[in-house]
Parts: C-alpha cells; structure tokens; sequence
C-alpha cells in the first residue's frame, strides 16, 4: 500500500486547505468541484475528479480545467452508490489504505448520515478519517490511544452498540460501561490528560476529537 490520501467530498467547504505536501494522491468529487473553485486551489495537484457528472455545466468545466491542468476525470454513473463510496474505491484500487476526508459535514444532513454509513462499510478496510471546522471523526478499533488531546472535547458516539468501554485520560471516565444509540451515548467529554486510552470489546464506536 501507499501512504495517504486526500479526499474532498461534496459538504461544508474546509475554511483552510490542509498542507498538501503530507498526501502522495490528492482527489474530489464532482460535488466539491465548487468550493475548491472558491478556496482557489491549486487544481494542477490533483490526481482525479470522480462523480456522476450529472449537471453539464460543470462537466463542461471540469473536462475544460482537466485540459488546462493534467488530472484525470474519472466517470461513476453508478446510482447504486454516492460518489463518496465510489471515489473510495478509486481510491483504494490504486493502493491507498489511509485516506483523509474533507467535505464530509454540512450541507444536508441525510448525506452526513450517508457518508457515516459509507465510513462504516470500509471502517475495515481503510484507514478513514473526516475533518471538518470543529472536529475530526473517525471509527475507533477495539484497543485505541491517541495523544495530544489534552483540554480537548472527546464525544464517543456508538454505532449503534459499543459494550465494556473503559477510558483512561477523560473527565468523566467509562469503566466496563455500555454505549448504546437511543440510550445513552458519550458526547461532550474532555481530555484530561495529554493521552487517552480507549478499549472496548463489542461493537463499533466512533470519535470526535475537537480542534
């Protein structure tokens, strides 16, 4: 495998673009096309555009822009999949395991939703990891630490079960506890400590790490 990827998907448009120098491929859907436009990136750092294409006018203006700037326009009429899914495949079919996602949040929400579930089908697959302009979110595996949180809001969001949790280096600490959709979830925690430790030993569990 390579080492990382950048994806921009069709949500709230990021307010900075992130160091590009830290991805060997760089990617959007169609849906993003428009606020990459505003932000003025660089489009000849692009390796692909992937979507439906399902407005002329900005096809039009894509096949023009991958003219002026050499990256490739990748078509996926698929309706059966979001273009988010299917750029996800392009994506791990040229050799890609870890993969940030910009894009994901805002906009309608059913999408959000529809990308969370999307990330839930290659949880195991890739190593997947939104960002947006509060917080990025990812799947956790069952044994989890992470560093430099301190003073940060931690929120566990189970998918729709987590079992057993424990926690080290939060506020309000978990010990052999339940999260579970509908029920009670872990929104709104702080890092105590600079790292936090996080187990579990059913389930899926989500988290979102402040900025």
């Amino acid at each position: 495998m390579k080492n990382k990827a950048l994806l921009f998907i069709n949500g709230d448009s990021p307010k900075t673009i992130p160091d590009l120098s830290d991805y060997d491929l760089i990617a959007c859907t169609d849906g993003a096309f428009h606020y990459l436009k505003q932000l003025k990136f660089p489009l000849d750092k692009l390796d692909f555009i992937s979507g439906d294409f399902d407005s002329h006018k900005i096809e039009e203006e894509i096949i023009q822009q991958g003219q002026n700037h050499q990256f490739e326009i990748i078509e996926t009429p698929d309706q059966n999949k979001t273009d988010f899914h299917k750029a996800l495949e392009i994506i791990i079919e040229k050799g890609f395991d870890k993969i940030d996602v910009y894009g994901g949040s805002g906009g309608e929400q059913d999408h959000f939703l529809g990308n969370l579930s999307v990330a839930y089908a290659f949880k195991d697959k890739v190593n997947l990891r939104f960002f947006d302009e509060y917080s990025s979110y990812y799947f956790i595996p069952k044994k989890f630490a992470i560093s430099d949180v301190k003073g940060k809001m931690i929120s566990l969001m189970p998918f729709p079960i987590a079992k057993n949790i424990e926690t080290k280096g939060l506020k309000w600490p978990l010990y052999k506890e339940d999260l579970i959709l509908g029920e009670r979830i872990g929104t709104r925690n702080i890092a105590e400590n600079k790292d936090i430790i996080i187990n579990y030993k059913q389930g899926d569990l989500l988290i979102f790490v402040g900025n």
